[in-house]
């Protein structure tokens, strides 16, 4: 019997030791690979990894862009993480826009944990001279993309300006940007992503870029947030470069448990600073922003409220 009960208690002993070092495993869903927010997505899954000591594993899949991701709510569970703008999160909800005829309850259960880099306009042209307005773009041959906000909201600018007509648009993926531009196949591209994009850098370390600028006129236009990409980001750029962006959030649902919600928001706020030192895109995050991401996970909720950030009604 002695035996017995002391195969039990060391039994007992593994399992809770077991329990206390088993892995929550984590789908976190963001871009295409090759971009920006992939990169960042990965650099995230690294910074949780090492701010849990390995109790919280992120995998990073591949996405078609962020209405992609917001459906996917619809068949996840608690386990799935994934980033989208706000606005889109709120059209899901309403099922309006791409989610029209498309609603599910599942939208209405979605919650912010924490802001990352915003998606920035980035109007790149071939050459590191010439004009650096939007003027620029006329009678020149210019890639958008399919499929992106970067494309649509490119498509939007254009026809807002009056600069439909003026310009011939590519038919090619993003992706390829950099060598269009080299080869000669484009003249210049538009992108969204966080700087520094890394298609924009790649683009530059040819003969050169400029990245276009807007007016302050253009930007209240445009309906977006003002941006300002400081000088020298960008490989031969001497001066601040305005444009507009659109905030971008981390989000997960109440079927995630509230305990992996406040652990993974901890885990974001410890190693931003550390991410940041490695990928300055990451300077752009503040818990400042933190008042305008909308309904909480009760998790993340918890973690502002110790850490004293102020939060949104």
């Amino acid at each position: 019997m002695r035996q017995w009960k002391q195969a039990m208690l060391a039994g007992a002993v593994l399992v809770a030791a077991g329990a206390a070092h088993a892995e929550t495993r984590l789908t976190y869903k963001s871009a295409k690979t090759g971009t920006s927010y992939y990169q960042m997505a990965v650099e995230l899954a690294e910074g949780v990894r090492s701010a849990t000591d390995g109790q919280i594993g992120m995998t990073v899949e591949e996405s078609q862009g962020s209405v992609q991701n917001v459906m996917e709510v619809r068949a996840r569970g608690g386990d799935y993480v994934f980033t989208a703008p706000p606005s889109l999160v709120a059209a899901a909800q309403g099922a309006t826009g791409p989610f029209e005829g498309k609603g599910n309850p599942n939208f209405d259960e979605i919650r912010a944990l924490f802001p990352i880099p915003s998606l920035t306009m980035h109007f790149v042209m071939g050459g590191s001279e010439g004009p650096t307005d939007l003027s620029a773009l006329e009678g020149q041959r210019i890639l958008l993309g399919k499929g992106s906000f970067g494309a649509s909201e490119g498509q939007k600018y254009l026809d807002l300006f009056g600069l439909t007509d003026k310009v011939t648009i590519a038919d090619a993926e993003l992706s390829n940007a950099g060598d269009a531009l080299t080869n000669g196949q484009i003249d210049g591209f538009v992108t969204a992503g966080s700087f520094p994009a890394p298609n924009v850098i790649e683009a530059a370390a040819g003969e050169g870029v400029r990245i276009l600028s807007l007016t302050d006129e253009q930007v209240a236009q445009t309906g977006q947030a003002r941006v300002v990409i400081p000088a020298e980001v960008y490989p031969g750029q001497a001066g601040d470069i305005v444009t507009t962006g659109l905030p971008v959030v981390a989000f997960a649902s109440t079927a995630m448990d509230d305990e992996t919600a406040y652990q993974l928001t901890r885990a974001f706020w410890t190693q931003r600073d550390a991410m940041a030192a490695n990928a300055p895109w990451w300077d752009g995050v503040s818990t400042e922003q933190v008042a305008e991401l909308g309904a909480l996970h009760p998790g993340a909720a918890r973690y502002y409220e110790e850490a004293g950030v102020a939060v949104g009604e």
